[in-house]
């Protein structure tokens, strides 16, 4: 079982950047504005010869309302699965009372702390003997952004950590499906990954804008290993006017790249938008496995949910054949529980292992079926196929003017190899490669001596 280190403070004292120095990652979004974090987040790091879990939290305050309530309830929740907190304060801005009100909070808790000063290399040394008077102990003095004292850092942590239980079964260890969960702003997205996870573990607002990174949760479902994705809402780029959220758009669209499934949230009172395609068409670019569900589908009168799923049919005729489409309700949790078979089977679709063997038999009886058109009076001739690469999955198919294969039958082909080896949710991609007559070269073979002759 790996231990849990959380870390905490006010807001903007440096716990993303130093969750960042930790796991060696840029996994959590960091920008010089308080309120930046709001969800846990959850990263691997290494200690030495040890992986340890780490969380970051939203900032601290003294505000009791709205979401700086709920993100207090997670930075609780995040303590509470916790072994250890890095109790982290700022250098530069001194000891403040507000510092003294969130220790308050925090020794309710029989959580061992460590004090970690962050940004000690803007100010004097001095300044360190302030934060004595928070009875912790020794400050230990660090620069998250300069990577300033984090052997010190790491080696403290090791000290208080309590003895890693060995098990050799570790789920954490096992792959992981990562399913990013993406969509417009307030269509429900973070309401859906506390629903599929069974509680309330990421910040639920009523307000677009609530989730500003993407938040990595690993969890385990029928022996199952899954990582869900909440990501910040992706408007038009008309609508984008804050820095801070054009890099939480930049991030979204990491976590689908790093995904292997993508689940494209759609709200349901709404027509389907453009915005919404892109997302699709980004999906498909990356080769990701993709699961369609329509949230918000619980109070909808029948004529409206007849007319969007006409528009259904009439905007995704080009993903429809091989996609799955989910009417759910995130909110209630109607339909939700359907989601994880298309999940799974786009997972499993998108990392399939085919064999030359059965790409060829199923290749050989499609052009039995129906064999390529003449072209210039020649038959195309698809002699034999295999596979090129996953995500996508990518078939190369080689022979003789291949290169004037019409889109129709490339289509058809896909189908074939979509039915025949039950593929479901992934895009699959032709790779045509023409033979090469060796005995042809480019112009006119120059005349020799002995041509003369």
């Amino acid at each position: 079982m790996r231990s849990v280190i959380s870390l905490v403070g006010r807001p903007n004292v440096g716990k993303s950047t130093l969750f960042n120095a930790l796991t060696g990652t840029r996994q959590a979004l960091v920008y010089d504005m308080p309120g930046t974090t709001r969800d846990r987040q959850y990263g691997e790091a290494m200690i030495e010869e040890r992986k340890v879990i780490v969380v970051d939290t939203g900032g601290l305050t003294t505000q009791k309302e709205g979401v700086e309530t709920l993100m207090q309830d997670q930075v609780d929740q995040a303590i509470m699965e916790s072994q250890l907190v890095l109790f982290i304060v700022d250098a530069k801005a001194g000891l403040l009372a507000e510092d003294y009100r969130i220790l308050k909070a925090l020794r309710k808790y029989s959580t061992p702390m460590i004090l970690v000063v962050n940004k000690v290399d803007a100010v004097r040394e001095s300044v360190l003997l302030d934060f004595y008077e928070l009875g912790l102990g020794e400050p230990l003095g660090i620069s998250a952004a300069h990577r300033q004292g984090m052997n010190d850092l790491r080696n403290k942590i090791l000290e208080l950590l309590p003895s890693e239980e060995t098990d050799s079964l570790d789920s954490s260890d096992a792959v992981s499906n990562k399913v990013a969960i993406v969509g417009r702003p307030n269509v429900g997205k973070s309401t859906l990954v506390n629903r599929l996870l069974g509680e309330e573990r990421v910040v639920v607002y009523d307000m677009p804008g609530t989730t500003r990174d993407s938040i990595y949760i690993p969890f385990e479902r029928l022996g199952k290993q899954y990582t869900l994705i909440d990501t910040a809402g992706v408007r038009r780029r008309s609508k984008v006017e804050e820095v801070l959220e054009k890099f939480s758009i930049v991030k979204t669209l990491n976590a689908i790249e790093d995904a292997q499934v993508v689940v494209i949230l759609i709200d349901a009172t709404e027509n389907i938008v453009e915005q919404d395609l892109h997302l699709i068409g980004f999906a498909l670019d990356a080769g990701k496995g993709i699961v369609i569900a329509v949230n918000k589908w619980d109070h909808l009168p029948e004529d409206q949910k007849a007319r969007m799923k006409q528009e259904l049919d009439r905007r995704l005729t080009f993903i429809e054949s091989f996609v799955d489409v989910h009417f759910i309700s995130a909110k209630y949790g109607t339909g939700v529980g359907t989601l994880y078979p298309s999940i799974d089977l786009a997972y499993e679709s998108g990392r399939r292992d085919l064999s030359t063997a059965d790409i060829n038999r199923v290749l050989e009886a499609a052009v039995r079926d129906h064999e390529p058109p003449m072209v210039g009076g020649r038959r195309i001739k698809i002699r034999f196929g295999h596979v090129g690469g996953h995500q996508p999955l990518q078939i190369v198919l080689h022979g003789n003017q291949l290169e004037r294969i019409p889109g129709s039958y490339k289509r058809y082909l896909i189908q074939v190899f979509r039915k025949a080896f039950k593929l479901r949710g992934v895009p699959i991609r032709l790779t045509c490669k023409s033979s090469v007559n060796p005995f042809v070269t480019a112009g006119k073979p120059k005349r020799t001596r002995q041509d003369s002759e």
